[in-house]
């Protein structure tokens, strides 16, 4: 999962707001899927903007990489491409 959500949120909401993540190679590309490339994340890495959700902070696990602002910028770019008028 990508955390898209900031700590202050995740610390008074007790949930993350996240996106899903897999190392399968997707069909789709952006805005849908977008390659993600992080230190720490030992395979290559597809983030899968169209499946945001909630999750409670108990859920998660430890932390294996970090998204940089560029790519987490593009992230939010796709998800604004698919809910956006």
């Amino acid at each position: 999962m990508l955390v898209l959500s900031h700590d202050v949120f995740n610390a008074r909401s007790g949930t993350v707001i996240a996106a899903a993540m897999t190392s399968q190679e997707p069909r789709a590309g952006f805005p849908l899927t977008m390659e993600i490339r992080a230190p720490g994340l030992t395979k290559r890495s597809w983030v899968k903007i169209s499946q945001v959700r909630t999750l409670s902070t108990e859920r998660i696990g430890k932390k294996l990489a970090r998204a940089s602002e560029d790519e987490l910028a593009r992230v939010i770019e796709g998800i604004n491409e698919i809910i956006a008028d």
